[in-house]
């Protein structure tokens, strides 16, 4: 037996969910049940006819912005090239650019450079982008941070108390950002504490402040809180919960036949605020929704162990994708306001559960009434009708197993997580392109050694078909990421930063002692740093200030000196600064490491230390 047949079959053992689709009767139809060796896709009159190719000197029609996964980056793609064409750098330290190296950026990662980056959003005005904000969980130290789009650099992180695994995030919808959500995947005790026992455990919905970057509440659950969504209409947030037994080891977690739709209603929640109804814990405003406590929360029973959760950009429809079970749930979002009110039960809000396949994880949109759902067991991407499904509720028993709602079934490489279609997130959800986050590459690349990249899938989305036509490997390892039409983003990013936005700018060179303290304020100018030479003692704590100068959009200078580990970037009209103990006596070249300038090499200047 291959190696590759033993993983797939101990992981369906695990899993419980290899017998579950054969038990229901789940049957797909021959010509989907057909497959592409290699995922190679056949050509076909449905299919669409889209050119992904952008020549030298083009631009790509869509900004991508992509979680980096344990990297703690967020990435920028375009689309459809896939050519990465920025780092981001959030939760880690980066060299190149000197975050984690500068006083600013310490000032915000307060001495934690690792980071597990998930899950990007952007920030929204009437149900689509508006180009103002990223927003990123980490959900190794429990932050979100905010990333400024007119410079595409992080401005912000906040630490989030009485939570561990942030995983899911999502910004409000309608009318515009002003909150945004995140969920704590691990219940913990809160406040935390050495509790061995479980019960005590407890999972956390945080509501956060857009433009304060403040924690405005979070609501306490019994359950865990995976995947995050809002819906089109600012009143709901939502989150899958997988441990709704608050199970500690995996058949713990598996004991449960259905799991849960959070549903946190929102206008409920600001009046517990309202009301004072909630205790404060870390400093933080907790309300208490734990079973039998509050109406602010409403529980619908889905399939096993759910993962994602996406909202249909109609705003009708939250889907869950099943992980454990081969379905999908459809929860009608019209139907909220009566189960919220004891009109009907929250199991009457669901109203499809359509076979997809093995391991369904996360559903994208094209934006024409379908969804796309990552299958992890399968390694495919189902397209599949919401309305067909729907109405296939009303069908007998076999007329639903031809499954007469999976329009398309296309094979890729291998085992996706994430999927993502460009501008689903929103109401504008155009149907060109589709990404597949795959989290295997094994034999589509060249082989790097054992710890191998991920590959991502560009998928042609504008035909009844989808169409594979793009390969594109990514170091590891992006979780999901958003795709936004360059109209949106490109007005709204600069060339140059605003100088005096910083009140540390310095159009002035010079050096200013204090005691053993040396303030070095510094301008850069292509070929020249404004001094030359700067004169320290052994002992100094010196606090280097610099400002690019130059206005030439792209050009720009680094700041690095030799032994002392300093190196960071300036972009123009940007100012960093750098504290350090000058502990060595000697001459040390300070020089400019990007290249700048036809006399690039000579621009340097000495540090002496007597």
């Amino acid at each position: 037996m291959s190696e590759n047949k033993t993983d797939r079959r101990n992981f369906l053992k695990i899993l419980g969910i290899g017998g579950a689709a054969v038990a229901a009767g789940y049957v797909m139809p021959k010509d989907i049940l057909t497959s592409k060796s290699k995922g190679i896709a056949e050509a076909g009159t449905s299919e669409g006819k889209q050119s992904h190719e952008v020549l030298p000197g083009q631009l790509d029609d869509y900004y991508g912005f992509w979680s980096g996964g344990q990297s703690g980056e967020v990435r920028v793609l375009g689309i459809p090239s896939m050519r990465q064409i920025k780092s981001i750098p959030v939760f880690n330290m980066d060299v190149a650019s000197g975050w984690g190296i500068t006083n600013e950026s310490k000032a915000l990662l307060k001495g934690r450079f690792c980071g597990d980056t998930h899950h990007v959003h952007g920030s929204y005005t009437d149900r689509t982008y508006d180009g103002k904000y990223l927003f990123v969980n980490d959900k190794l130290n429990n932050r979100v941070a905010r990333i400024r789009i007119d410079y595409l650099e992080t401005d912000k992180i906040l630490d989030v108390p009485n939570i561990q695994g942030i995983h899911g995030l999502f910004t409000q919808r309608f009318p515009k950002t002003e909150w945004v959500v995140c969920n704590g995947e691990f219940q913990v005790p809160v406040p935390n504490r050495a509790a061995a026992d479980q019960k005590d455990y407890y999972g956390i919905h945080t509501i956060i402040d857009a433009e304060k970057m403040e924690i405005v509440c979070q609501v306490m659950m019994d359950g865990n809180l995976d995947l995050a969504a809002t819906d089109y209409n600012g009143k709901y947030s939502f989150a899958t919960s997988y441990n709704t037994e608050k199970g500690v080891t995996i058949s713990e977690m598996l004991a449960a036949d259905y799991d849960a739709l959070y549903v946190f209603n929102w206008d409920r929640i600001k009046k517990a605020l309202n009301d004072k109804h909630y205790k404060v814990i870390e400093g933080i405003k907790v309300i208490d929704a734990t079973k039998g406590k509050s109406g602010i929360v409403l529980e619908i029973p889905v399939a096993k162990n759910p993962h994602g959760v996406n909202v249909s950009p109609d705003g009708k429809y939250a889907i869950c994708s099943g992980k454990v079970s081969p379905t999908c749930t459809v929860v009608e979002i019209a139907r909220l306001d009566d189960a919220f009110n004891g009109k009907i039960k929250p199991k009457d809000c669901v109203v499809a559960n359509p076979f997809i396949g093995l391991g369904p994880l996360h559903t994208t949109f094209d934006g024409r009434g379908n969804a796309i759902t990552s299958v992890f067991i399968d390694s495919t991407n189902v397209k599949w009708n919401i309305a067909k499904a729907i109405e296939a509720e009303k069908l007998g028993e076999e007329a639903k197993k031809k499954n007469p709602h999976i329009v398309d079934v296309l094979d890729v490489n291998y085992q996706v997580g994430h999927i993502e279609a460009t501008m689903a997130e929103t109401k504008e959800a155009d149907g060109r392109w589709l990404v597949s986050l795959n989290k295997f590459s094994k034999d589509r690349f060249l082989n790097v050694g054992p710890l191998k990249n991920e590959c991502e899938q560009l998928v042609d989305l504008s035909g009844e078909k989808l169409r594979l036509v793009h390969d594109s490997a990514t170091y590891i390892e992006p979780h999901d990421c958003i795709m936004v039409k360059k109209s949106i983003i490109e007005p709204k990013v600069k060339d140059r930063f605003n100088m005096f936005e910083n009140p540390l700018a310095v159009t002035e060179s010079g050096v200013v002692r204090k005691g053993k303290k040396v303030t070095v304020k510094l301008t850069a100018n292509a070929p020249v740093f404004g001094l030359q030479k700067v004169d320290l003692k052994k002992g100094d704590e010196v606090t280097v200030i610099v400002t690019n100068n130059d206005e030439i959009a792209d050009l720009a200078h680094g700041f690095a000196l030799s032994n002392y580990n300093i190196n960071f970037v300036v972009a123009p009209f940007q100012t960093k600064s750098v504290t350090f103990k000058a502990d060595k006596p000697g001459v040390y070249w300070a020089y400019c490491t990007n290249f700048c300038h036809a006399l690039h090499l000579e621009m340097r200047m000495r540090f002496i230390i007597t």
